[in-house]
């Protein structure tokens, strides 16, 4: 690698050696396994304010120019080229400490989530650049006064300041949403390494792939950034419940606007149940994971399991399992080296400190019952075995406390392959010992009782993020307790931060501003792109169905003929469905129901016919029904009534990979009196071009 960690900022590698007179300050970075220099990191000279100004204006002009599903798009394809060359990425992987399991974590774990948020985006989000919110409120009896949430892109720049621990996932699990929603990312990856977070934007920098602006890379400290920022402005931090409060004390944050969004280190904890006793499933299971959390990226995990909260009765078998299960399946090493199950921490200074919090620990009443803090054998690159002093090792530690209520094992986290363990009698202690935590991610709970995992489980949702519940059921396909994922919510309440990174489309939100709209049923219907009732509809020219997407608009609407409801039809519909429910079929017990006047038409019946009477039944460009959304019945419909339908193009979605797209239609089905029958949305799948005219033979 280069002396310097360069930095990509207004569209360009930046280094400090071309931009600085002399010798230029900063710090070296060194491989987690032997202590050799990697790189070295500085900032000086770059200009923070003109990377910022770059991304609020060119970052923003050129991703506001694309819909949801062209940055979704993007994203799939961003996906594609970092799996073209992520033998690369685990290569570098390995210098920062990471097994081949632990890079596949970081590493395809942080594709994944781009192949998932592109997915979603253009499953769940419209192709335009607004969101809608929530249904439609009302503000006029007429109609001609309406309100509307509406969600739209930030301003600014969507600031990420990473932790040491993931640097690839962690850097891709928050450009994703933010990238989604429209907001440019600015990355500040953790110095020790940083070098990966690197490779990894470098790759998307030579696929040619990124919008202008819409990613830039700070490799180095920024100490000046939050001075830079303002309202429009999101910063997203992965780091230390500390760090966290003191960035977001900043006035930047207190009444300046920036938004601030914190994942934090919290003091997870994972319940055994009192019914998984030596010898269940769920035992087993409560083991293999807690060992998993210990040794995974040498338990550097914001979600790694740091209270293992076990039954009186139950602890000696747990601590006997853990050893056994440690020595059987932990090899202690240099990622390089064959074999090797568990790494070095991140950097010496990262080791020291997490024998020094073991040392807190260990002076409150924690008894050492696994592992040791000396200085470890492990095997080396070559596969010879032996002390490596210039490495970051820790073996794994699990210490108990015999007072589970000992306050520094629920507020001191030793950020390695370190665990206590602690004993409750009833599930209240439980629950109140995950409690003490003062907020976590995640807490898992191992238990086949449906009563124990629900008393558990709602005594402790407050205090957490997320909750697994663990049994022989789920045990083989759980993705496990410390797996964030990116369709469920990563965060947590009080020491976790608040935050809410992940969680779909929630995510996406994020970076957007909520705005309520009030105006006329044309004025939100040129904002939102959604047809509302009592806006422009157009009922004369072709069939809606015999135009393609190219030609369709917001608005084309059929108002079919009438047709009147017969007993006769009501009983062959009921004979033909087998649906003889008696109110269609029982004069006096329908009379006796509250909601009907006596026999009525089944409401399925009533959509069949609807369809019928609007629809163009020759071939076209309406290519198939997708389905129907929303239905409501609202009037019954009596021997002897006629009904007929209105069907408006409501919404038209064109897929960005296909040569089709979706067009929701409003359907109001009416009565004779004009009273709402029905209403529902229909969707069709719709041709994007017109048919080629058909050449004369």
């Amino acid at each position: 690698m280069t002396d310097h960690l360069p930095s990509y900022v207004e569209g360009s590698w930046w280094t400090p050696l071309r931009q600085a007179q002399g010798p230029v300050a900063g710090t070296d970075v060194r491989d987690a396994s032997t202590g050799e220099i990697v790189t070295r990191v500085s900032t000086e000279g770059l200009d923070l304010a003109a990377a910022l100004e770059h991304a609020r204006t060119v970052g923003q002009a050129s991703l506001g120019a694309l819909t949801f599903h062209q940055r979704a798009v993007l994203l799939k394809q961003f996906a594609l080229a970092l799996t073209e060359r992520k033998d690369e990425l685990y290569a570098l992987s390995a210098r920062t400490g990471a097994t081949r399991t632990d890079s596949w974590v970081d590493i395809d774990g942080g594709i994944g989530v781009l192949f998932s948020y592109s997915g979603k985006g253009r499953r769940e989000l419209p192709n335009s650049t607004v969101h809608v919110d929530g249904p439609v409120e009302p503000l006029s009896k007429d109609g001609s006064f309406l309100g509307r949430h509406v969600y739209t892109t930030l301003p600014g720049v969507a600031v990420q300041i990473n932790a040491f621990n993931f640097p690839v996932w962690g850097s891709l699990e928050k450009l994703a949403p933010a990238f989604l929603a429209g907001m440019p990312t600015l990355v500040k990856p953790a110095t020790p390494t940083g070098y990966l977070a690197e490779a990894m934007v470098r790759i998307l920098v030579e696929s040619g792939l990124l919008p202008a602006g819409s990613l830039q890379l700070v490799s180095g400290s920024v100490p000046t950034l939050f001075d830079h920022l303002r309202l429009g402005d999101i910063v997203g931090f992965t780091g230390s419940a500390s760090t966290a409060e003191s960035l977001k004390s900043h006035p930047a944050v207190q009444t300046g606007g920036v938004r601030f969004t914190a994942e934090t280190d919290s003091i997870n904890a994972s319940v055994l149940g009192t019914d998984a006793v030596a010898g269940t499933p769920e035992f087993d299971a409560y083991v293999r994971q807690l060992v998993t959390e210990m040794t995974t990226k040498a338990g550097q995990k914001c979600t790694a399991i740091r209270r293992a909260i076990v039954p009186t009765e139950t602890a000696d078998a747990v601590i006997a399992a853990v050893q056994a299960r440690i020595a059987e399946k932990t090899v202690l090493g240099d990622p390089r080296a064959d074999g090797v199950t568990m790494g070095p921490l991140a950097s010496l200074a990262q080791r020291d400190e997490v024998l020094r919090q073991v040392k807190v620990l260990q002076d409150a009443g924690g008894r050492l019952v696994i592992g040791s803090t000396e200085t470890p054998e492990v095997r080396l690159a070559d596969g010879t075995t032996g002390a490596a002093a210039d490495g970051a090792f820790v073996s794994p530690v699990l210490l108990r406390f015999d007072d589970p209520g000992t306050d520094a094992v629920h507020s001191v986290e030793a950020f390695g392959p370190v665990a206590s363990l602690l004993t409750y009698d009833t599930t209240a202690e439980a629950a109140a010992l995950v409690g003490r935590g003062g907020g976590s991610l995640v807490t898992s709970i191992a238990t086949h009782d449906p009563v124990q995992a629900v008393d558990l489980a709602t005594r402790i949702a407050p205090f957490n993020g997320r909750m697994l519940l663990l049994d022989r059921d789920d045990a083989r396909s759980s993705t496990g307790h410390g797996s964030p994922l990116p369709n469920l919510v990563h965060g947590g309440p009080g020491r976790a931060g608040g935050g809410e990174e992940l969680g779909g489309i929630r995510a996406v939100l994020h970076h957007m501003q909520r705005t309520a709209v009030q105006g006329s049923p044309q004025m939100l219907t040129a904002l939102t792109g959604i047809w509302h009732a009592g806006a422009t509809a157009r009922s004369e020219g072709r069939h809606p169905f015999r135009k393609s997407l190219a030609e369709l608009r917001i608005g084309d609407q059929v108002v079919s003929a009438s047709r009147e409801v017969t007993l006769a039809d009501i009983e062959t519909f009921a004979r033909f469905t087998g649906d003889t429910f008696y109110a269609h079929m029982d004069e006096d017990a329908a009379a006796a129901n509250p909601f009907f006047p006596g026999r009525v038409a089944h409401g399925y019946l009533l959509v069949s016919w609807a369809a019928g009477l609007f629809v163009d039944p020759e071939p076209g460009p309406v290519l198939a029904n997708y389905g129907l959304e929303n239905l409501r019945f609202l009037t019954p419909v009596s021997p002897g009534d006629e009904i007929r339908v209105e069907l408006t193009a409501k919404q038209i979605t064109p897929r960005e990979t296909d040569e089709y797209g979706e067009v929701r239609w409003d359907a109001v089905i009416r009565n004779q009196a004009d009273e709402t029958v029905a209403t529902y949305d229909v969707l069709t799948l719709v041709s994007k071009e017109p048919a080629p005219a058909a050449v004369p033979v």
